[in-house]
């Protein structure tokens, strides 16, 4: 659950950087856009390639555990993208509180 989340808080960052480096090129060049669609979409390229960057870095077989971790990391990071990362920190914060309640 923390590397989860410290793939979150670095995709999330990322994407704050990008988005904000492609809006000022579109901006330049007289291109609209969507902003949520274009931080959305940038998430989810980031987040892809941080996880397979991850798998490249460890040299961990691709599973479906892997393969749904970076799908997870992809829609958690576009919800980032559109509502912040501490929002969704919190919210998986207390999810996880909630499982460990109820099973314990």
């Amino acid at each position: 659950m923390e590397l989860f989340l410290l793939g979150l808080l670095i995709v999330s960052v990322l994407t704050g950087l990008a988005t904000e480096a492609v809006k000022a090129l579109c901006d330049e060049h007289g291109k609209s856009y969507h902003p949520n669609t274009l931080s959305g979409i940038v998430s989810v390229v980031i987040s892809v390639l941080v996880g397979i960057g991850y798998v490249l870095y460890t040299e961990s077989a691709v599973t479906g555990q892997t393969v749904g971790g970076i799908i997870a990391l992809a829609l958690m990071s576009w919800i980032c993208a559109m509502v912040g990362y501490d929002k969704v920190k919190q919210a998986v914060t207390q999810f996880k509180d909630t499982l460990s309640g109820s099973a314990g």
